[in-house]
């Protein structure tokens, strides 16, 4: 995006004038007073499920600390009065290196979940990468952004034909590409999840790419066939808490509630997700399948260590995401933003390589630039957006960090995406 203003100006102008009115932005500019407003204003179930990480939390912390090892070096005397933030990737010119990434079962936070990020994504122009645990149907949300470009997140569950199935449904929705999600072929150790019990996949919350896939009907009516007539294990006694859960169930189903408060489908559909969501098994030849399946351009998330980034190159995929998935898989690891040097090193250039994982503000966007990323992808900030002000919350949250982005490029000296390099940096002692 090229203007003499520029959009870090434009936002600028447009919260002062509304300031003159007594009119504040409907959320906190910066991710910390974000992340406290979010702490104070959700509940325990939806905050600690987004803010939540593995184990002690150490990759978390340590994804934030990597981008508190380098510094920016301005420049002066240069003429930045037009600045060009935008990017090409697979073909589709951006606004600038954003995306938002996709973060599972946003009617946690707020009941208009992913529709309220489609719609704030397209208006402002940056990709949505669809969840694959989302609250809403791709189409439906595919629907909400019009032209906007969005990409939709796979994980490889243990059916091949549902994963046919899903790549199918995403090329028709207008999906641009398939990001294949490798870190999560088991769930991490959550303590704050465990700690309360919440799985929110187990109350039917977050699955709807699932019950609204053909291919997953199928396997959830077939489940149900098989255990007619079987003996049923002792039920406990209700309580309040399995009432709301059989509801949650029901609600995730299609069809009217009355009616899927007497079927076995809804309960049956949590637990086949649960039995096929992932699958631990997958090896560098199942990529093979994908190619068979999709002409999208295939990004594998979760490289983190060269040798893997090299190979999957060599494999014939079409981009890379070097991320820790935000802290929540592995406990100790390293950070997403330590190990894209040696990523972008191994690949040489010959696909892009994102980052996703720690990503908070336009200045940490223009660090990961500076140091190979061709993009980031965007997670908890537009979350908690969200669960703050909706639809509204999003793109406020989106708009600040590409007008940071945009005024950080200038003063640190630059008029281009692509002026930016290792030599703008240096690392802190």
């Amino acid at each position: 995006m090229s203007s003499a203003a520029g959009t870090g100006r434009r936002r600028q102008d447009a919260v002062y004038r509304a300031g003159v009115y007594g009119r504040t932005p409907r959320v906190p500019t910066s991710y910390r007073a974000l992340a406290r407003e979010a702490r104070r204003r959700l509940g325990a179930r939806a905050h600690d499920y987004v803010a939540g990480g593995a184990g002690d939390e150490d990759t978390q912390r340590a994804d934030r600390a990597a981008f508190d090892r380098w510094s920016v070096v301005p420049r002066v005397l240069r003429d930045v009065s037009s600045r060009d933030t935008s990017v090409e990737l697979f073909g589709r010119r951006l606004p600038a290196p954003v995306l938002l990434g996709p973060v599972g079962a946003l009617e946690l936070v707020h009941p208009d979940a992913d529709l309220a990020v489609a719609r704030a994504a397209a208006s402002v122009g940056v990709p949505m990468v669809f969840s694959n645990q989302a609250s809403v149907p791709m189409e439906t949300t595919a629907a909400a952004m019009g032209e906007a470009p969005r990409w939709l997140q796979l994980y490889w569950s243990s059916s091949d034909e549902l994963v046919a199935s899903l790549l199918g449904r995403a090329e028709a929705s207008g999906c641009e590409a398939v990001v294949v999600t490798l870190d999560t072929t088991m769930l991490g150790w959550r303590p704050r999840d465990l700690d309360l019990g919440h799985l929110p996949f187990a109350l039917g919350k977050g699955i709807a790419q699932y019950t609204s896939d053909p291919v997953f009907r199928r396997l959830v009516a077939e489940r149900v066939a098989a255990s007619a007539g079987a003996p049923r294990d002792p039920q406990p006694r209700p309580t309040s808490a399995a009432v709301r859960a059989l509801v949650g169930m029901a609600r995730a189903w299609p069809g009217p509630l009355v009616e899927n408060l007497r079927s076995p489908l809804p309960r049956a559909a949590v637990e086949t997700f649960l039995a096929i969501y992932s699958r631990p098994s997958i090896t560098w030849d199942d990529l093979a399948f994908l190619r068979e399946h999709t002409r999208l351009p295939i990004v594998l998330k979760g490289v983190l260590h060269p040798d893997d980034a090299r190979r999957a190159v060599d494999e014939g995929v079409d981009g890379l995401v070097v991320s820790t998935h935000g802290g929540r898989q592995v406990d100790r690891s390293i950070a997403a933003l330590d190990a894209l040097p040696d990523v972008v090193d191994a690949v040489a250039d010959r696909v892009p390589v994102l980052l996703d994982s720690g990503v908070r503000s336009g200045a940490d966007v223009l660090v990961a630039v500076a140091l190979g990323a061709r993009a980031v992808l965007l997670g908890r900030p537009f979350a908690w957006g969200l669960g703050l002000a909706g639809e509204e919350g999003v793109r406020q949250v989106v708009e600040d960090v590409l007008a940071e982005f945009d005024l950080t490029l200038g003063l640190t000296g630059h008029t281009a995406v692509g002026q930016l390099s290792r030599k703008v940096l240096r690392r802190r002692p």
